[in-house]
């Protein structure tokens, strides 16, 4: 089975799979052959369109291609729920989002996960569950492109503590939402965070 690949670079999408995604309205189909991933990039701030689409019989090689020419961070984070089922959220960069950071050197990722909930919101997870997805994001670090590759994990806390914010890494809020309220967050998120909710079918 052919492998499907979704990019997203802030508020845009790249899709790279062998047929045509069910779920995206207006796209717009770019040309694999000679396909220049850096080009892309470039041109994408001279764009007003959200979705792109590359169609291409081998997803997987197009994609290694992309990933050779970038450098790879890899992070983890975590879907994290209390007793009374509600999904614990972060704000930062005047956005909702969910806890996540920078894998250490020889670091496992479910550790890394479990360790940046816990640095973030001041919890202690109880459990650590299977994985949820696994996402790529690219953005620039100087003259650098970076690809973020996160791994997202169910998580669960004992009772409903109290939140503690990381102030030092920008996180202004630490909140516990009820399923009911997430529609109103997303509304000020990440299409990356849409997608980690939509596939455990919370939205």
């Amino acid at each position: 089975m052919a492998q499907k690949y979704r990019i997203y670079i802030n508020d845009n999408t790249l899709f790279i799979t062998h047929e045509l995604p069910a779920e995206i309205g207006k796209i717009q189909q770019i040309e694999a052959e000679g396909f220049d991933f850096r080009s892309f990039y470039k041109n994408l701030k001279n764009s007003k369109q959200k979705h792109y689409l590359l169609l291409t019989k081998n997803p997987q090689s197009v994609f290694k291609k992309i990933k050779n020419d970038l450098t790879i961070i890899k992070a983890a984070g975590g879907l994290v729920t209390n007793a009374k089922g509600e999904f614990l959220f972060i704000f930062r960069n005047k956005k909702w989002d969910l806890p996540k950071g920078k894998v250490e050197k020889g670091e496992k990722m479910k550790v890394a996960a479990v360790r940046e909930v816990e640095e973030e919101c001041g919890v202690k997870v109880e459990q650590r569950n299977e994985r949820v997805c696994k996402t790529y994001h690219v953005y620039e670090i100087g003259t650098d492109l970076i690809l973020k590759r996160t791994n997202w994990y169910h998580m669960t806390v004992k009772g409903s503590p109290k939140l503690i914010p990381q102030v030092e890494e920008g996180i202004t809020q630490a909140a516990w939402i009820a399923p009911y309220e997430i529609k109103a967050k997303i509304k000020n998120t990440y299409p990356l965070i849409i997608d980690v909710l939509k596939s455990e079918k919370l939205l």
